[in-house]
């Protein structure tokens, strides 16, 4: 099998190298407690798109910042009782997606939710607000500004209040609710299991935002990473700095998030993925403690993994 980046046998015990902050677990918690105090002002829509099995709604809440979130939310018509939730996190730059693509959770009986990350391709607001970089870069917006300005701090805290707002939902049993996507959505599923512990499984794909570090130290800066290059070209070019930022980027690294997760996990990974590199899936992969396991794709990079979507459906059709 050929190595991108690093033989499987490291790969299997490799545990990351972008620094964890001092404070993590403080400032995930103190993050926490603020979302909490919130009020997400919840309004529900009627969508174009209805089916006769589905009631299909625009959900809109209030996030952090006072920014407006957006998510599809698709309901059985004829389930009874309490029945379990799926959330569903995009691809960087891009959104929820087709109605039509989530109804295969419906047939099972369950509620779906996806949701638009703020300021990327679907109704989601993104309030800005900080200085430094807008221009293109997401992982580096409010990098100037401290850790509570991070654009992914307010994303993975959205993730928290669709849990929230979704377990409390007539109909949704809080405690059978799943959680999936691939690249930027792995990132978000890994982040949304860890800061919401009632989630009760986890399928992540080639997660992104991981290991920032790692992925610098083995020149894959480019396609999804590539703002961090341009960061320090822009703000810190002889790398003065480049401890402190990693450093600070550690704050949204969800591999440092990983020992917080509680759910089951099962994980998509591609060892010739240049965009998210394999040592930085496994870095989050061997952090979680919770029962996990892992889909290996030897010869796939970045891409669709033919039949994934298929074992995904079926490890959630067991909430």
């Amino acid at each position: 099998m050929p190595a991108l980046d690093m033989p499987l046998d490291k790969l299997r015990v490799y545990q990351g190298t972008n620094p964890r902050p001092s404070d993590f677990d403080a400032f995930w918690d103190r993050s926490l407690a603020e979302v909490s105090q919130l009020d997400p002002k919840v309004e529900l829509r009627d969508a174009e798109f209805q089916m006769p099995v589905a009631e299909c709604k625009h959900l809109f809440w209030t996030g952090m910042g006072g920014a407006r979130v957006h998510a599809k939310l698709l309901r059985p018509k004829h389930a009874k009782g309490s029945r379990p939730a799926v959330l569903m996190f995009h691809g960087y730059s891009g959104s929820s997606g087709d109605w039509s693509d989530k109804l295969n959770y419906v047939a099972l009986g369950y509620t779906v939710a996806a949701m638009d990350c703020r300021g990327q391709a679907g109704l989601s607001e993104d309030v800005g607000g900080t200085t430094g970089n807008t221009y293109r870069g997401q992982i580096i917006r409010g990098l100037n500004d401290g850790p509570e300005k991070l654009y992914y701090r307010q994303v993975y805290l959205d993730t928290v209040q669709l849990a929230h707002i979704v377990m409390g939902l007539d109909g949704v049993d809080p405690t059978r609710v799943g959680v999936a996507g691939g690249s930027q959505g792995g990132g978000l599923t890994l982040a949304c299991a860890a800061l919401e512990p009632r989630i009760k499984k986890a399928a992540p794909t080639f997660p992104f935002l991981s290991d920032y570090r790692r992925v610098w130290d083995i020149d894959l800066t480019k396609n999804a990473y590539w703002e961090l290059t341009y960061y320090f070209k822009c703000f810190d070019p002889l790398h003065e700095r480049e401890d402190e930022i990693f450093t600070r980027l550690g704050y949204i690294d969800v591999h440092h998030l990983a020992p917080r997760i509680r759910a089951e996990v099962f994980m998509g990974v591609s060892l010739q993925d240049q965009t998210c590199p394999p040592s930085t899936q496994f870095a989050a992969y061997n952090r979680i403690a919770s029962p996990k396991s892992m889909a290996l794709y030897h010869d796939f990079g970045h891409e669709g993994l033919t039949g994934h979507g298929d074992r995904v459906f079926q490890f959630m059709s067991g909430l």
